[in-house]
């Protein structure tokens, strides 16, 4: 049976659940007003405001227009008597709340950990504001975790080749338990990709996207308007850009 809308599906792990309550608070004071149409990104940190944005008065929450990442973060959305709509409205995003797998000295980060990054790096694209959060290990001087390539199943072996002769990438079909290939929301497959150095994360960006087959790349060099950082001690620093 699925999940029912009342039903919570993404957990908050000690010690950043204060932190992140924290944040939610204050993010949703500075950026959640009448009529804005929002964009909910995915992970724990992002679920935090979606489910501040639950609270908020009734007569705020159903001027409100929702378009969300995932099935996963539609189901928070729910829970909070969110309103989902339809994602031709993608051009009049007001603002996004999104979480992030890493983030370097120049803010660039790395998303795609929950498969969810086709659609978040469409949301990041529509928005007139971008709201990040993350929790404090994940601001790091240089990117030292893979990078997750979406791709079309039928390009997957001349990737994984071209990743490894041309880029020097260590790819990784991304596989569940049970030994099945991850398929995301759209069909697609993931490359978990390790490089050695991404000494320039825009031009590689660009080259990763270019090949063909490939739908989308875990590198986000978009910078978004805010970012706050979650302690483990309940506190957080933010970042205005």
């Amino acid at each position: 049976m699925g999940k029912k809308p009342s039903e919570k599906t993404i957990w908050i792990p000690e010690p950043f659940r204060k932190s992140a309550q924290n944040i939610a608070e204050d993010a949703v004071k500075q950026f959640v007003e009448y009529n804005q149409v929002i964009g909910l990104g995915s992970g724990p940190m992002a679920a935090a405001i979606i489910n501040e944005i639950g609270k908020i008065p009734l007569d705020i929450k159903k001027t409100l227009k929702c378009i969300a990442s995932s099935t996963q973060i539609k189901q928070e959305a729910l829970a909070g008597n969110l309103r989902i709509v339809d994602n031709n409205l993608v051009p009049e995003i007001d603002i996004v709340f999104d979480g992030a797998d890493q983030l370097d000295s120049q803010l660039h980060m790395i998303k795609g950990g929950g498969g969810a990054l086709l659609k978040e790096k469409v949301l990041h694209s529509g928005a007139k504001i971008i709201v990040i959060t993350a929790e404090s290990f994940k601001y790091v001087k240089s990117f030292d975790r893979s990078v997750p390539i979406e791709l079309h199943p039928f390009v997957l072996y001349l990737l994984q080749k071209e990743l490894e002769s041309k880029h020097d990438g260590k790819p990784e079909l991304r596989m569940l338990n049970e030994g099945y290939p991850y398929v995301t929301e759209n069909g697609n497959f993931i490359l978990d990709t390790v490089f050695p150095s991404i000494l320039d994360v825009e031009k590689k960006e660009a080259e990763l996207k270019n090949i063909p087959g490939v739908i989308e790349v875990g590198l986000f060099t978009k910078h978004a308007n805010l970012y706050y950082k979650a302690k483990n001690d309940g506190s957080f620093e933010s970042t205005k850009i």
